[in-house]
């Protein structure tokens, strides 16, 4: 019986059965763009604004480094497309 699971697997759904490193790298991916990058945007700015309610003398360094990593963070995809598509 569970070779006959084995088999239907393969057969119905070849992703899962055998999952490539470019699958992987590519699911990772897609999670860190849109669930994490998004998240750790949010909090960043979220900080820099504390940081400007409480009268922080480094409140404005705070405000640009997190736009800044908001800029490379989302930026990122269009960066490594570009690198690759200078590479190929």
């Amino acid at each position: 019986m569970p070779a006959i699971f084995i088999l239907a697997t393969m057969t119905l759904a070849p992703e899962l059965a055998f999952a490539s490193v470019e699958g992987t790298l590519a699911a990772m991916q897609a999670k860190l763009v849109n669930v994490i990058l998004p998240l750790v945007a949010i909090l960043g700015l979220v900080f820099a604004g504390f940081s400007f309610i409480s009268g922080s003398p480094n409140a404005r360094s705070h405000l640009i480094l997190a736009i800044f990593g908001c800029i490379i963070g989302f930026g990122a995809q269009s960066i490594v497309g570009f690198i690759r598509g200078m590479v190929n």
